[in-house]
């Protein structure tokens, strides 16, 4: 079997960032790493859910949401994943989007997106303030991040 392009990153050498993963026709994969791997310091659950529920609230809400195909967390607890429309926008204006996302997502004000029994499964661990801080630690990290700097 081929091993997936993913376990062919040398995670221990993998900062905090923004990579471009994987192409697969039309889609683009960007890798929205949070956390070194292989340190302990992961995100936790309630983090990732968190982050989740107002980073994708926010995507799904931009000028270019009709490019965004999906935003959700790694297995790992290290990240997040954003797949997008390439022929709707490009590895730049992607950049950007992800940029003002997170610039967004550490200002937001209102209430948690989604948290009710009626919306999702485990709303009970949904934390507006545990949001606002990683994505307000995320948005420094990616802050002056450029198309170049995609490489893993």
């Amino acid at each position: 079997m081929d091993r997936i392009a993913s376990f062919q990153v040398d995670h221990t050498k993998l900062q905090p960032g923004m990579y471009l993963s994987r192409r697969d026709g039309d889609i683009t994969t960007f890798d929205l790493r949070f956390k070194k791997p292989n340190t302990g310091d992961l995100l936790s659950h309630a983090e990732m859910h968190s982050v989740e529920h107002v980073a994708a609230t926010l995507f799904r809400n931009s000028a270019a949401k009709d490019a965004v195909i999906y935003f959700g967390p790694m297995g790992c607890q290290t990240g997040f994943y954003f797949l997008f429309d390439s022929r709707q926008l490009t590895d730049s204006q992607a950049v950007d989007l992800v940029k003002e996302v997170f610039a967004a997502g550490a200002a937001w004000e209102g209430p948690m997106p989604g948290k009710s029994a009626a919306e999702c499964g485990n709303y009970i661990n949904l934390d507006v303030c545990l949001a606002r801080a990683q994505c307000a630690f995320y948005s420094e990290v990616i802050q002056n991040w450029t198309v170049d700097q995609l490489s893993y």
